[in-house]
């Protein structure tokens, strides 16, 4: 993915995390792709409930499925580890699969 398509999904994702968890008083530039989620190192800091329906929403929006709860913790610990899971799924990588209709 090009440089530009990676920053346009990475900004999708913020977006996505934002709207999930009803945070309007946050500009998703301000959420950084590096820190992690829930440190509070980054503009928001989550926690085991917003994880679930961040976790849920991307299943919904991305079509695929995160079955595995050690999955789910490595995908969710940043933007850019979301943004990562979503590109292996795209390249049907073995650890991601695919949502069922």
């Amino acid at each position: 993915m090009s440089e530009q398509n990676a920053k346009e999904r990475k900004l999708e994702i913020k977006k996505l995390i934002l709207d999930t968890l009803g945070i309007a008083d946050t500009d998703p530039g301000e959420v950084d792709d590096d820190k992690l989620l829930f440190s509070g190192d980054n503009k928001i800091t989550l926690d085991s409930v917003d994880a679930l329906e961040i976790i849920m929403a991307i299943q919904r929006k991305y079509q695929v499925r995160i079955a595995d709860q050690n999955l789910a913790r490595n995908v969710i610990r940043s933007v850019n580890s979301i943004y990562e899971f979503l590109e292996s799924a795209g390249e049907g990588q073995s650890q991601p699969t695919p949502a069922e209709p």
